[in-house]
């Protein structure tokens, strides 16, 4: 029989249904030698993490997290609040020797990271961090094709993540379901929400950056805030370009925007080596598009690989080949790797410690974007 792993789940919108999906759904697909129990999920609002408990079969609730942290009857603590809550509730995980899952971003700032980093370590509890998009099957392919040198050299890494839906001028800031809008939750706008997820994929698939040059602009300058209904200043960007070079000498190009009308989630990533190139597009998931210029010259050309046979990365736990899976597929992925981890003591990345290189590097972006000239990157 598989030993229980008691879930306390702090927080209850878009992230925390996702999560809690995952955990429902992993052990029917995966052979874990664990099997997550929803124990307690925690919000302040009573009414609506009631009816959150309900709908996902969580056996008790508290609106307080510092009480869902200390209960001993918790084994793991899956943080899903806006940015500015991070840390603390981290902190307190590590000093109650709770396993600890966190969203990202990993902190506001790299500062706050360390800090996090250090007190996990310290307490020697299981830690990792939902950028769940290196467990689409697909990136995991790519992954797995640029460690085996399929690509040879790599000589340029591009990505870009385009939303539209802050267009508005009238949408207002902070609150529940605007905290992204608001830079004392979040910390930043585009360049921690959606870059992120850029940064972390280009850093396990390609290895460390050393440099950035950004730019970042904030289009809608003043918002109502929904907390103190007055009309405030944005500090969060809106958009964020910025260049940089890889330890391994590669070219790095990133944007991301959430001005890009017609863009809801449109997350792409190309990668060019001197023998081979990969692209990859989150609105065609399961396919990884790949060139090899050693083809036969009549033929050469991009190949469409459908990523759904058995042989292929996670896909052996689910359908026959041909049956693609989606979206929340990789959070099922990143919970049995976790689970896992924590059996083998090899925890699964990416970890506390490989989130705060994202952060370091964002922290790169915005102090380049504040100068307006190339700043290194810190390397913890």
């Amino acid at each position: 029989m598989t030993k229980p792993l008691n879930i306390g789940m702090i927080g209850y919108g878009f992230m925390g249904r996702a999560h809690s999906n995952a955990y429902a759904k992993v052990n029917h697909f995966f052979d874990l030698p664990m099997r997550p129990v929803l124990k307690a999920a925690c919000g302040r609002d009573q009414a609506k993490v009631r009816a959150f408990a309900d709908r996902w079969s969580y056996e008790s609730v508290e609106t307080d997290w510092r009480k869902l942290v200390e209960r001993p009857d918790i084994d793991c603590v899956d943080i899903c609040v806006p940015n500015n809550l991070h840390k603390e509730i981290a902190l307190a995980c590590a000093a109650n020797k709770k396993m600890v899952l966190c969203e990202k971003p990993l902190a506001m700032n790299g500062a706050e990271g360390r800090e996090m980093v250090e007190a996990v370590e310290k307490a020697g509890v299981a830690n990792m961090v939902w950028y769940n998009y290196r467990r689409v099957p697909a990136v995991t392919l790519a992954k797995q094709l640029i460690d085996e040198g399929k690509l040879g050299r790599i000589f340029h890494y591009r990505a870009k993540f385009l939303q539209d839906w802050t267009i508005n001028p009238e949408l207002p800031q902070g609150g529940t379901a605007l905290w992204r809008l608001d830079v004392a939750a979040a910390g930043s706008g585009v360049s921690g929400d959606l870059l992120a997820h850029c940064i972390d994929t280009a850093l396990w698939l390609n290895g460390d950056l050393v440099s950035v040059t950004a730019l970042t602009e904030t289009f809608v300058k003043e918002r109502k805030h929904n907390l103190t209904g007055k009309v405030e200043k944005v500090g969060i960007d809106d958009a964020c370009i910025f260049f940089g070079r890889f330890a391994n000498g590669s070219l790095a190009n990133f944007e991301s925007t959430r001005y890009a009308r017609g863009h809801k989630a449109l997350y792409t990533f190309e990668i060019n080596g001197e023998h081979a190139s990969i692209f990859w597009d989150l609105h065609d998931l399961h396919r990884l598009q790949y060139f090899d210029h050693r083809d036969g010259g009549l033929t050469r050309g991009w190949r469409s690989v459908h990523v759904t046979d058995g042989e292929h990365p996670y896909m052996a736990n689910w359908w026959v080949p041909g049956l693609q899976i989606g979206y929340e597929h990789s959070f099922v992925h990143q919970v049995a790797d976790f689970i896992k981890g924590v059996a083998s003591g090899n925890l699964a990345q990416p970890t506390f410690r490989d989130a705060q290189r994202t952060g370091l590097v964002l922290d790169a972006v915005l102090a380049s974007a504040k100068t307006g000239q190339p700043v290194d990157v810190v390397r913890d």
